[in-house]
């Protein structure tokens, strides 16, 4: 979104001082009377007139708002299945909602979505898979293990691999820590992938 000019803001900052009809501090108020039949106070309460109307307001003094709002049913005249309908439109401020992938615009074409081990199909799929089998291929030589490697040989090549490359025991050499930093991708990679074949 983009900011706002210092224009624009004093022109929202005006039209806000005149919606609330803010007043100097000396100058007096206007007088509204009470909309009560018969009362002759000053109607300083605001009260909505409907439900269709809640920013229209009715004024009242303190007695007879009190009075008003006792008797004023927000929900008077509706079944319990449109108040059921209307509190749970409550959710989304009773703005229209779609489901996931059905609404005004959507173009499953345009979504772009990570699938580094190729678990969705589309239709670059074959492509998709042969650039994840290339993938595995990199993440494989990067630990130095063949195809078909086990959990516990993946453990262990990692371990023998982060004593050889951790900066710590080597000097803090800055390249050792990028090569370590590959090895704990590698690791991450091929542990999702070994937990991802065993779902299958």
């Amino acid at each position: 979104m983009a900011a706002m000019s210092p224009q624009t803001r004093r022109v929202k900052l005006r039209e806000r001082l005149e919606a609330v009809r803010l007043r100097g501090l000396g100058e007096k108020k206007e007088g509204r009377r009470c909309a009560h039949p018969g009362c002759g106070r000053e109607g300083a309460y605001p009260a909505p007139r409907s439900r269709e109307r809640l920013r229209d307001f009715i004024w009242f003094c303190l007695e007879h708002v009190r009075e008003y709002n006792q008797k004023w049913d927000y929900f008077a005249g509706m079944s319990a299945a449109e108040i059921d309908a209307h509190r749970f439109a409550d959710f989304t401020w009773h703005r229209p909602t779609w489901r996931f992938g059905t609404q005004p615009g959507y173009d499953p074409g345009r979504m772009r979505m990570e699938d580094p081990l190729g678990l969705f199909g589309s239709r670059s799929g074959r492509r998709r898979a042969n650039g994840s089998a290339g993938r595995l291929e990199e993440m494989m030589a990067r630990m130095g293990l063949a195809p078909g490697y086990s959990e516990a040989e993946l453990k262990r090549r990692y371990k023998e691999l982060v004593k050889r490359y951790h900066p710590d025991l080597n000097g803090g050499d800055k390249r050792l820590e990028e090569r370590l930093k590959s090895i704990n991708e590698a690791y991450t990679y091929l542990s999702a992938h070994l937990a991802f074949q065993r779902r299958r």
